[in-house]
């Protein structure tokens, strides 16, 4: 009998060592995301890439990533090549915070007037663009520009703005500048009744299917990782605000204000944004969600 070790070929032992390819966005927004993975370990399993929402979209859809965040207009142009993780997306029932319209003039004014978008995040320059059209009854003159509100403010009359960029504007340098802030997550809300989704997490379909039991551990260590941030979201606003602008109390406001949840009522919300905007944003108005079985 032969007692002689395997051996296994370097290039199949490198295979099953691979680690998932994983998106990262550092905006705070998805931090109470990630800052639990280091808490549970899980963040040595990944190979984590980090850049901007939009080209970690583009990275997923290319196949460059395995999972990762996805902006949801992204997401619904590529839904037939992608999974999404239930309970899992940054979004807001109400209220969001760094999602605005900041405005020298009241919206109802804005009809043939510029707005700059200081994003190229398709999902927030489209909502803006339809509640503007939709629900105050306007067709500005829209331009893209870097999100620097005191240059967008010298050639524009109002400026859409996410993330980081939108909170230090709503936070701070609108009401230093006289300027009116306008949550497009409220807004949304108040329009429909419902919550709004900006981005999701997803893995492509291929690689569910080659590793499905991979898939599952890194949607359970995400989902892991969120309940821990929000148990101790205290913890995780101080240590951000140590790099951050935002004092801890902004912080701990911010991350509870943010709906990190994609269940029945978020996805009802998706479905209706899909119904007004899909036709003229680049997929089927009843585009189908497809979601990682547990």
């Amino acid at each position: 009998m032969d007692n002689s070790p395997e051996i296994i070929p370097e290039a199949e032992t490198a295979a099953r060592r691979t680690r998932p390819r994983v998106g990262h966005i550092q905006f705070l927004n998805c931090m109470p995301l990630y800052w639990g993975l280091a808490r549970t370990g899980s963040l040595l399993d990944f190979e984590l890439t980090k850049d901007t929402p939009e080209k970690l979209s583009e990275q997923l859809v290319q196949g460059h990533l395995d999972i990762g965040p996805i902006t949801l207009v992204e997401f619904l142009k590529a839904a037939d090549q992608l999974v999404a993780f239930p309970d899992l997306a940054v979004g807001c029932d109400g209220p969001v915070m760094s999602c605005v319209i900041v405005s020298q003039l009241p919206l109802d004014q804005l009809d043939g007037r510029r707005v700059a978008l200081g994003s190229t995040s398709r999902t927030s320059v489209r909502l803006a663009q339809l509640l503007l059209a939709e629900r105050v009854g306007v067709q500005p003159d829209y331009y893209t520009c870097p999100p620097d509100l005191g240059l967008m403010m010298q050639d524009a009359e109002a400026a859409v703005l996410i993330g980081d960029a939108a909170l230090r504007a709503n936070l701070h340098d609108a009401p230093r500048l006289g300027l009116q802030v306008h949550d497009l997550g409220a807004m949304w809300k108040e329009w429909t009744g419902l919550p709004f989704v900006f981005a999701v997490w997803a893995a492509r379909k291929d690689y569910a299917a080659r590793e499905p039991a991979i898939t599952r551990q890194v949607h359970e260590a995400f989902l892991s990782s969120r309940d821990l941030s929000l148990e101790e979201v205290g913890k995780v606003a101080e240590q951000a605000a140590r790099w951050e602008v935002f004092d801890e109390r902004i912080l701990e406001e911010y991350f509870t204000t943010l709906d990190f949840r994609f269940g029945a009522s978020q996805l009802e919300g998706v479905t209706e944004f899909a119904r007004r905007v899909g036709a003229t944003t680049g997929f089927p108005s009843d585009v189908k969600v497809e979601l990682l079985g547990r």
